[in-house]
This record gives C-alpha cells, structure tokens and sequence, in this order.
C-alpha cells in the first residue's frame, strides 16, 4: 500500500476522515435502470417529459421546467420512479459503514449507504440527516433528520449517533425528499457561506477531521460550491480519488485551490486497498 493510500485508510478507521461519496460511487454497482450520474439522471426525465433544448442533459434545468410546467407533485413522482428500484451497497458502501466514521456525505439520491448502515450499525448508533426543499412546506427549515427505523425525529437527536450520514442533496430513503430543481438551491446557495443549510452537528463533527472524496466530479459549480462549503473551517488533510485523464483542466483547478490531494487510483483499486 502507498503512502496516501495508508493515511487515508488509517484517516478512515481512525475516524478522522470525512467520506464524501459522488455519483461514481453508485456506479461501481452492476448497470440498472436507476440513474447514477447527472448524465443519467436527466436522460431519465428527458424520457418522460419532452423538454426543451436549453433544458437537456442538465438535470436541475430538466427538474426546475418539470415542476414549472407540471407541478412539483410531478416531479417528486418522477423522482420517485426513477430511484424507485432500491440500490444495492457496493463493497465500498459496507466498508464505510464497517468503518463508523463521525460523518458520512453522501451526494447522490439512492439509499445504498442508508442501507449498508442498517445491515453494519446497531440501529441506536446512527441516523441521517437530509436537505429539504423549501418548496411548499410552509416552514423555515433546511434540513430534516430520520433514526435508523426511518422515523423523523429531531435534528439535536443526531448528537447522540456515532454516525450521522448526510445527504444534503436529499435521498428517495426514507421520506422522498429532493433537492433537485434549480429553484431548490436558489435560497441554499444565497445562504450557503455563512453556513445556515448545513446542520450545526455537521459543522462540528468537521472541525477536527478531513475529508476524503469517492467518485466525485467537480464539473458543475452548484457542486463546487458544496463540496467547498461543506468542508470549509475543518481540519483537514484533504484527498480526491481521481481518474485525472477524465478530469476538467477547472476541476484540477478546483483541487489545487482548495488544497485536495489528488489520489490517482480507481475507486475499485481504493476499495481492494482499503480492505487489505
């Protein structure tokens, strides 16, 4: 095992590395229906609703003329029926949840991780904490969180888990919840740097650990800023699991600013590392 490779494995079961878990985390499973990238996503409600150009092959452009045109009923049954297949962990999902890290991100909308944490944790020693749409609710709130059972319970619960697993894009699991249309993250990233959508429990787990990314892309700028905000005032070291031949010359750009070390590995070559 290399040097990084071995910081980040020992950052892992150490918990003092944060992962965060991208679209090409859900890929690592076996080709399905349920959509596992941006790419897929949009395909997926381009082929249920006849969109404009200027909204194809963007999802959160798809989402946001669906629920102007259709309604957000319509939407959330879209997303519904597109994730509605469970999603089976990968090896990596149950080693992270093996693992028991303070905080597990997870940016993608299936319940693979939500999974491997109910069949590796005690039910009492985790819980989940996801971002919600504004849209509707009538309530000025950003985030809900869900025990084990999948049960709403309140945010201050969540101190008392050993792992939080936060979904701050929202997860079909357990209750549907979807940040998905361009109106969604207007207000999240108008108050996103001064921290208000992410929970306080989020932000003080951070403090003392780093992050280390899975099957991220930072190719789109809503992503960008997530990813920066989420890991802004931790403690750092940072580390990217990166395929740099596949990479943007803005997303190497984006690592070298942000000071995230470039691990040039597969994530299938990570995963075998890290269960050695």
């Amino acid at each position: 095992m290399s040097d990084v490779t071995h910081e980040i494995s020992a950052g892992l079961r150490a918990g003092r590395l944060i992962p965060y878990l991208g679209t090409g985390v859900s890929a690592l499973r076996a080709p399905g229906d349920v959509p596992a990238s941006p790419a897929d996503l949009a395909a997926f409600l381009g082929s249920q609703v006849a969109l404009p150009k200027r909204a194809r092959g963007n999802p959160w452009a798809a989402a946001q003329y669906i629920e102007s045109r259709r309604h957000r009923s319509t939407l959330t049954a879209l997303m519904d029926k597109a994730y509605a297949e469970p999603v089976k962990p990968v090896g990596l999902h149950e080693m992270l949840a093996a693992y028991a890290p303070p905080l597990i991100v997870d940016t993608w909308y299936d319940g693979a991780m939500r999974t491997a944490l109910e069949t590796g944790c005690p039910a009492d020693a985790w819980g989940e904490i996801q971002g919600i749409t504004r849209a509707g609710i009538g309530e000025f709130q950003w985030f809900r969180a869900y025990d084990a059972a999948g049960q709403e319970v309140p945010v201050a619960e969540a101190r008392n888990w050993k792992t939080i697993l936060y979904k701050p894009h929202g997860s079909v699991t357990p209750a549907h919840n979807y940040l998905i249309a361009d109106s969604d993250y207007v207000e999240v990233l108008t108050e996103i740097d001064i921290q208000t959508p992410i929970p306080d429990i989020v932000r003080f787990r951070r403090t003392e650990c780093g992050f280390v990314f899975l099957g991220c892309r930072f190719d789109d700028q809503m992503l960008r800023i997530y990813a920066r905000q989420i890991m802004k005032r931790s403690a750092g070291p940072y580390y990217a699991v990166v395929e740099p031949e596949v990479m943007s010359r803005n997303e190497l750009r984006f690592l070298e600013i942000n000071g995230i070390r470039p691990v040039c590995i597969s994530l299938d070559a990570i995963t075998d590392l890290l269960a050695a």
